[in-house]
């Protein structure tokens, strides 16, 4: 599972992280530069002190958020070393190996949907896996995953999303109230016999659909950079290789409306909040130093994964999703 790091092309990973990081930079700043511009169009100088204010309230909140109320949402309980021991040796060198500051917690959510997700600070994370997700890869693949929310853990993902979600929908809010203001004063402006400023108008018209675009690209960075530092992490880019695959082939992208539901669309590649599972794939398999690439369908796919001792739980048909 955890194999030797110095197999890895390193030149190839450092290209690829200072790209993330620049595509990062741009999109922050352009979010944050067209909700400026928007509170300045229809509020002036107050609009920007009140989108400071919310957006500065906001992350104060979200960075106090306590992981335990989100884990909540999806039912999930602990998942003690009893339950699952190789799991819980798999994450303590995964945390060793990323040097964070404390073990994440490992969590269980009952349901068929092949899944995982971190949440937390690098201080206080918890990663909560699927029931599908743990019956359906094999321990190598499941290393790669959870080396993938660890990623997300120790770069700080969850709160650069935070900023990306809510600078967007200060850019919304805002754009749709002068867009309502100017709604309602256009028949006193046409009567009056001033122009209509159309200029404006498409501004706060196409706003809130930039905003929204900006934070899906930002996703699909952040996605990118955290397949990039579990491969670091594991020096095992092919088990996370493999796992895409199997998401892929098992379930499509439906796991891509757990991170933002209700936005999978499957259309072009500017409306999905991860990259295409290919071109996670073929970065991934470009890492390997001095070996050639290796095509996805030739990954070899191991499917018995280590659930001996995970106990179905109760039938509950009428929560969202296929619960059981």
């Amino acid at each position: 599972m955890l194999t030797d790091i110095s197999r890895l092309n390193e030149s190839e990973r450092r290209h690829h992280n200072i790209v993330n990081a620049l595509h990062t930079w741009i999109l922050i700043v352009g979010s944050a530069l067209l909700s400026a511009f928007i509170a300045w169009t229809v509020f002036g100088l107050t609009g920007l002190v009140w989108a400071g204010g919310f957006m500065a309230a906001s992350l104060w909140f979200a960075g106090r958020v306590s992981p335990q109320m989100v884990l909540k949402l999806y039912k999930a309980r602990p998942l003690g070393p009893s339950d699952m021991p190789e799991l819980h040796q798999v994450v303590d060198r995964l945390a060793a190996q990323a040097d964070l500051p404390a073990v994440p917690r490992l969590y269980y959510v009952p349901s068929r949907i092949m899944n995982a997700f971190a949440v937390g600070t690098p201080e206080d994370a918890a990663i909560a896996v699927t029931d599908g997700l743990v019956r359906n890869l094999s321990l190598r693949q499941i290393a790669g995953v959870l080396a993938h929310e660890i990623s997300h853990v120790r770069n700080g993902d969850l709160k650069v999303m935070a900023l990306g979600d809510v600078l967007t929908r200060i850019t919304s809010f805002m754009a749709q109230v002068g867009y309502l203001g100017l709604l309602l004063s256009l028949p006193g402006m046409l009567a009056a016999g001033f122009n209509v400023p159309w200029l404006a108008l498409g501004a706060l018209i196409l706003a809130p659909l930039i905003g929204g675009l900006l934070q899906l690209a930002l996703s699909r960075t952040r996605e990118y950079d955290a397949d990039l530092d579990a491969a670091a992490i594991t020096g095992d880019p092919e088990g996370l290789a493999s796992a895409l695959v199997v998401l892929e082939k098992k379930q499509g992208r439906m796991w891509e409306g757990l991170v933002f539901p209700g936005a999978r669309i499957p259309g072009p590649s500017i409306l999905r909040t991860h990259p295409r599972t290919e071109d996670r794939v073929a970065r991934l398999l470009n890492l390997r130093k001095g070996e050639p690439p290796v095509a996805p369908e030739d990954i070899h796919i191991n499917v018995a994964g280590p659930h001996s001792r995970l106990h179905p739980p109760r039938i509950h048909w009428h929560r969202m999703g296929i619960w059981f």
